[in-house]
């Protein structure tokens, strides 16, 4: 911790309070877990001062966080706007955003559309939900229709295509599975 240094405007510690909160914690009880003095801790809470990174280390385990989620927990950003694109794949047309760690697909379908893009796939979880329409999904060893409403999760390594059934409209997403070391 550095001594009487102003509060990092980049950074929003107020974000401890609401975590301690949530856990039902005293401030004294956060700081028995730490090792974290109560002082410290409550003048992070009203961002009086800036962490270490022992501090947020010890502090994120309270909350079962790494150092790294609470640092962007507490970084003071209100928005991250993008432009999307759109592209279209065998009778689908998407339009697409993408940000850190998932990319969105809105997309329209004509019956009888078929599409298979392996190659923007990486190490994913994809989600399909379809809003309008009948969707047929295809993996290695089954198939899923889904209708107005219905939604389903899978690994998107996994060799797939989508067929609209009907004129359809869906949202895919892909998320970006945790790093495991």
């Amino acid at each position: 911790m550095t001594k009487g240094a102003p509060a990092d405007p980049s950074f929003d510690f107020s974000i401890l309070r609401a975590l301690r909160k949530r856990e039902g914690l005293t401030i004294g009880e956060v700081s028995g877990r730490s090792g974290i003095s109560p002082a410290v801790i409550s003048k992070l809470e009203r961002n009086q001062t800036r962490a270490e990174l022992e501090t947020l280390f010890r502090l994120a385990r309270v909350f079962g966080l790494t150092a790294a989620d609470l640092l962007s927990l507490v970084e003071r950003r209100s928005a991250h706007r993008v432009k999307g694109s759109g592209y279209r794949s065998d009778g689908f047309d998407f339009r697409t955003v993408a940000y850190g760690n998932a990319r969105l697909f809105f997309g329209d379908a004509t019956k009888g559309a078929r599409t298979h893009r392996p190659e923007i796939h990486h190490d994913d979880y994809e989600i399909c939900w379809v809003l309008e329409g009948a969707v047929e999904v295809a993996l290695p060893r089954e198939k899923h229709v889904l209708r107005d409403g219905d939604a389903l999760q899978f690994d998107a390594v996994l060799e797939h295509t989508y067929r609209a059934l009907a004129p359809s409209r869906l949202v895919i997403a892909h998320i970006t599975k945790a790093k495991r070391f």
